[in-house]
């Protein structure tokens, strides 16, 4: 453990992910020296405070990162493929929040709790995976390790804070002008998303799959240290819904496999509340995590399609586990470790 303590600067501040960043840092004590906030020339200015502090949010260019050595950046992939290898320069590491550097072999993509050891790797950069694979790798780690995955095929019911604060804002006008018989224009997403369901998330790659949908096949794999073979399809959705996604997922493993057992492990695995008790209606929903911690997991049943198939359901706060949260787990990780 080491006893040094970190110079941190919080990218992208004043965003949604900014500023859960920014309270989870105060919720988890991670231990810093100093701590500053950037933002674009927009949001700079405005006052913030942290901890009891008053801090006045500063404009991000190159100088702001001497002598800072951890920085939590959540201000989207060009802002950070400008400043990572600036940061990486004068001796700081990155945290990154965008999908920049996801796929690069020599960033780790790193769920804490998952694949911690992948840190050492780390030549300045660490990624964060995308918001919907994250909650899914806490739940499949434990699994794969006992069983085995031989296929996967996973279901997302995203909701729209994935998107941003613009999204948010477009569920509840929308909302109102249909409640309202009023016309309403959509801007953020393709089509109308009150009372509906777009089964869109990013643009569409030559093979029909979406860019979500390739994020959850890909970072699975680089993530549990897959083959590149192993056959994984998503299908990624968008739903009315403000915070929270939620998964349907079915899993073919290598060894025979009793939903009992699944219930068991995950019941004792890091960062996994299982809720699944059918007969009594008692199974997540994305108000369940709202605003807290952990990947809900129920409807744990035999998967009726596959040979040693499990099918389950996961809800997570995307905002927190899938962003946020595990931004400053990995800022913790990198400060224990002593890696930075």
């Amino acid at each position: 453990m080491s006893e040094r303590k970190p110079n941190i600067a919080i990218l992208g501040a004043t965003g949604v992910v900014g500023r859960e960043i920014t309270q989870i840092v105060d919720e988890l004590h991670i231990k810093f020296n100093t701590i500053k906030f950037l933002s674009s020339a927009k949001s700079a200015g405005s006052e913030l405070e942290f901890q009891g502090k008053k801090y006045i949010v500063e404009e991000a260019v190159p100088d702001s990162f001497n002598n800072v050595d951890i920085v939590l950046a959540s201000a989207g992939g060009s802002t950070s493929q400008k400043f990572a290898p600036e940061i990486v320069k004068r001796g700081g590491v990155i945290v990154d929040n965008s999908s920049a550097f996801r796929m690069d072999k020599d960033v780790p993509l790193v769920i804490a709790g998952v694949n911690d050891d992948d840190l050492r790797n780390h030549k300045g950069i660490v990624a964060n995976p995308n918001c919907s694979t994250s909650q899914l790798m806490l739940v499949l780690k434990p699994l794969h390790d006992k069983f085995g995955i031989k296929k996967l095929i996973v279901s997302t019911y995203q909701s729209v804070s994935g998107a941003g604060l613009a999204a948010i804002n477009e569920l509840t006008d929308d909302t109102k002008a249909n409640l309202n018989g009023e016309k309403f224009e959509n801007k953020c997403f393709k089509k109308p998303i009150s009372f509906n369901i777009i089964p869109q998330i990013d643009v569409f790659c030559e093979n029909g799959y979406t860019k979500e949908e390739m994020k959850v096949v890909n970072e699975t794999k680089k993530i549990l240290h897959l083959p590149e073979n192993l056959p994984i399809s998503c299908t990624a959705a968008r739903v009315p819904v403000y915070r929270g996604h939620s998964e349907a997922v079915d899993i073919e493993f290598e060894k025979e496999v009793s939903p009992e057992e699944v219930r068991e492990i995950l019941s004792n695995s890091f960062g996994i509340k299982v809720i699944d008790n059918p007969e009594n209606y008692e199974y997540p929903t994305t108000r369940d995590a709202a605003f807290v911690d952990p990947v809900f997991v129920g409807r744990i049943r035999k998967n009726l399609a596959f040979n040693n198939g499990i099918s389950l359901w996961c809800v997570a706060d995307n905002l927190r586990i899938g962003a946020a949260l595990n931004t400053v787990r990995i800022c913790k990780s990198l400060i224990e470790m002593d890696l930075y």
